[in-house]
């Protein structure tokens, strides 16, 4: 039997993905890879998918489609599954004193509550601790 790994993903390294991937880390790139081969899993946290309408919004990203289009061809490939926010998660992040960005605390209490490790960059979360961090 086949072990599929799984991950959480921040907002920049999805981001980074859709636009090729150049800009990705080595390992975060062959994670994104191995979900499109259908050998990962990558967990997309409500709070990026809201960060990224925030970022189409202020035309800091170009989709090239509406945010609900980009996502649902996203979700079409199985590899990739929304993770829902709850109240848990809001709790967790309201804890975490690492950091005073909401996304950030969002995404890693999401990573938390999968106990899964974070794809992202973001030196604050993976000098905080709080959990395993890939790039």
């Amino acid at each position: 039997m086949t072990r599929i790994n799984a991950f959480v993903t921040d907002t920049h390294p999805l981001l980074f993905h859709a636009s090729g991937g150049a800009r990705l880390g080595k390992r975060a790139r062959a994670i994104f890879d191995a979900a499109e081969d259908g050998r990962a899993i990558i967990y997309v946290p409500s709070v990026v998918i809201w960060e990224v309408g925030l970022l189409a919004r202020a035309v800091r990203v170009n989709l090239h489609r509406p945010v609900r289009a980009f996502f649902a061809d996203l979700f079409s490939n199985s590899a990739f599954q929304p993770h829902p926010l709850d109240a848990a998660q809001a709790f967790d992040a309201e804890e975490l004193r690492f950091t005073r960005d909401t996304f950030d605390a969002l995404v890693t209490a999401a990573a938390r509550d999968l106990e899964l490790p974070l794809i992202t960059r973001d030196e604050a979360i993976g000098d905080s601790g709080a959990v395993k961090t890939i790039w």
